[in-house]
């Protein structure tokens, strides 16, 4: 079953690395085959990246716009992962990293960047900043 894509104007997709932006009216696409799609909202860029849950995301971002399931992305992932398990004493963010390092570990990139992606949307009594 393919998978539809409901693109509002002007709205951008990665897909398999290649930037997509729909034109001046509401789009759809369809993907017959298997893909890493990422839609504009979710992008993260460096200078955004301002929490440790934010190095988190953008880390396994990056491995997951790649493909890549190990090497330097894999050990740039588990470092932020390991920051933020280390600074944060909020037992439900430790939990989430736990399950996201597993997703990891498995190869199951999307299902991690997704649970990243609560993460960053989380708010803690006291949130973990990086630097």
């Amino acid at each position: 079953m393919p998978l539809k894509l409901s693109l509002k104007p002007g709205e951008a997709v990665i897909v398999n690395g290649a930037v997509i932006r729909n034109g001046e009216r509401r789009g759809t696409l369809l993907l017959e085959t298997k893909a890493r799609i990422l839609r504009e909202r979710d992008i993260m860029f460096p200078e955004q990246v301002v929490t440790l849950q934010d190095a988190a995301y953008f880390a396994v971002m990056q491995m997951y716009l790649t493909g890549d399931s190990e090497g330097p992305l894999y050990d740039a992932c588990i470092s932020s992962l390991a920051d933020l398990m280390e600074k944060t004493t909020d037992q439900a963010v430790r939990d989430d990293v736990l399950g996201i390092t597993r997703s990891l570990a498995g190869g199951q990139v999307y299902k991690a960047l997704g649970a990243c992606r609560k993460l960053v949307r989380h708010d803690p009594a006291v949130e973990a900043r990086s630097g």
